[in-house]
């Protein structure tokens, strides 16, 4: 096996705010595999205030034995192998594991989503985000949504009603809300999910902080929409501490350490009972590709990552009616890579 990366800054359209944090670009760690003659990529996206960095992925590049990767790939050993090289970095373990999966693929000559039992016919629409902004530049976000079906939208500032009534006031698509943990009253918060509810919200991400189970668990018992659970799941580990305390969970292959672990989360929250969500970070088209190959399988998406960038190196994967079209490509399916991007 060998490695190469790069590192990569992805330039946002508009600068992106949420509750407690504003960025105008995202850092990352662009890797490739080669096993056999048959190359895989994957990414690392690092939104800043989750604490990896290209120094930090780098670093953990460097303990990784290539080696004891042999086909036909264990996933299952694969992540256990990558925790015990350290805690934490879920970011370029998910590189490692996404560009495995399109090595993968490519070897059987099969879609990863043909792999992973995925139908392309139940591919859910996907959301555009918006982040907290001024009234102006959140119409301009919305303009530029005009592909999509629905929105989300950034939630947890002093100014949420007038977030939610500048969107009313130019379009009357679907809304997603995620409040990123920025409501602290669970009683104004109720009140504030039901005039939610009445605008159009579909669901509603974390509305209050991640570590207040029970005061999450107390929305999600008078809602009148779903109530996700996002900072408060990350790992498979974590849908038994949050289970009964949300309705479903937001799944994010920058948070879960990649496709693999991932679907396992899918499986578990299923037999649960609980909705899913598939998110994203800050992404070329590499990492929504392999959330893409898992959306059928999912309630809802918010894969927008190449759409609220401006240099994304990768073809945009196609969008259809607001939904993304999965082709029958080997692997990830990815198009468009980008010549001298890798040093070999």
């Amino acid at each position: 096996m060998q490695a190469s990366h790069t590192a990569f800054n992805l330039e946002l359209k508009h600068p992106f705010s949420i509750s407690g944090f504003s960025r105008t670009s995202t850092p990352l760690l662009l890797l490739k595999l080669t096993y056999e003659n048959t190359d895989g990529y994957g990414e690392a996206s690092m939104v800043p205030y989750l604490g990896e960095s290209y120094n930090s992925a780098e670093q953990f590049l460097s303990k990784v034995d290539w080696s004891r990767f042999s086909y036909p790939f264990d996933f299952g050993a694969i992540v256990t192998y990558l925790d015990s090289l350290e805690a934490g970095h879920p970011a370029i373990k998910a590189a490692i594991d996404i560009a495995l999966n399109d090595i993968n693929g490519k070897i059987q000559q099969k879609p990863c989503y043909q792999i992973y039992g995925a139908d392309p016919l139940k591919m859910p629409v996907t959301s555009y985000t918006i982040g907290i902004d001024k009234p102006e530049i959140i119409k301009e976000k919305v303009a530029d949504a005009k592909d999509f079906k629905v929105i989300k939208v950034k939630l947890g500032s002093a100014n949420d009603r007038e977030i939610i009534e500048t969107i009313r006031s130019v379009s009357n698509v679907p809304i997603y809300i995620d409040a990123n943990q920025g409501w602290t009253d669970r009683k104004q918060a109720i009140e504030m999910i039901y005039w939610l509810h009445d605008q159009g919200a579909v669901f509603i991400e974390q509305p209050m902080n991640k570590l207040d189970k029970e005061g999450n668990a107390w929305l999600t018992g008078r809602s009148p929409i779903p109530v996700i659970a996002d900072e408060a799941v990350q790992r498979l580990g974590d849908i038994d501490n949050i289970r009964g305390a949300y309705h479903g969970i937001n799944i994010k292959l920058m948070k879960s350490g990649g496709m693999y672990e991932a679907h396992q989360m899918i499986l578990k929250a299923r037999s649960y009972g609980m909705r899913v969500l598939i998110g994203c970070m800050s992404e070329t088209s590499v990492a929504t590709q392999a959330g893409i190959t898992l959306a059928p399988l999912c309630d809802w998406a918010d894969l927008d990552g190449p759409y609220l960038t401006t240099n994304n190196p990768f073809a945009r994967p196609a969008l259809v009616q607001g939904k993304y079209i999965l082709e029958d490509l080997p692997g990830l399916g990815l198009r468009g890579l980008p010549v001298n991007l890798f040093p070999f």
